[in-house]
């Protein structure tokens, strides 16, 4: 069961990072699951206090990456369309250039989504340069937290203590 307990979290902690650059999975969601599981087995007790924060962390960060990209796209006069093209961008181009399609598709997406929208492409390429700074804002925070998670993760397995010492809440 120790085993079933382990491979699981490793799963989570790989598709919670995955799922932070791929939009089909939830990454922070996953990661956090990952220390549940992980604590259920017996190489990690994670401390409530522990589990508590990095919880609340995952739940806004899937908040905010609903809302981030949206609101940085009305900011600078962006568009619903050039969001979508982002996505379908970032799918198109993980597929069709594996690293440099995480990068390059959503720009380009956007921008497309935002000629459609817009019929500038001065404007357009603005709000898609805009989309794209709010994709990087929201993927970069997403990895981060999905990254130290797997720290956790990885320290608890190899034996060390697995969370840092927060005063009792």
């Amino acid at each position: 069961m120790e085993l079933l307990f382990i491979i699981t979290a490793l799963l989570c902690a790989i598709g919670g990072i995955l799922g932070s650059v791929f939009p089909i999975l939830p990454g922070p969601p996953l990661s956090f699951f990952a220390l549940i599981i992980l604590n259920f087995s017996s190489f990690a007790a994670f401390s409530f206090t522990f589990l508590l924060i990095t919880g609340a962390i995952a739940a806004i960060l899937t908040v905010l990456d609903y809302i981030l990209p949206s609101w940085i796209v009305n900011r600078f006069g962006g568009s619903k369309k050039g969001v979508l093209g982002s996505m379908i961008g970032l799918i198109v181009g993980s597929i069709l250039l594996p690293i440099m399609g995480i990068i390059i598709g959503p720009f380009i997406g956007a921008f497309i989504g935002e000629l459609i929208a817009q019929h500038d492409a001065w404007v357009a390429l603005k709000a898609a340069f805009m989309t794209f700074v709010g994709f990087l804002i929201s993927t970069g925070l997403k990895l981060g937290y999905t990254i130290t998670i797997a720290y956790y993760i990885a320290k608890a397995l190899m034996g060390q203590p697995a969370t840092p010492d927060y005063p009792i809440i």
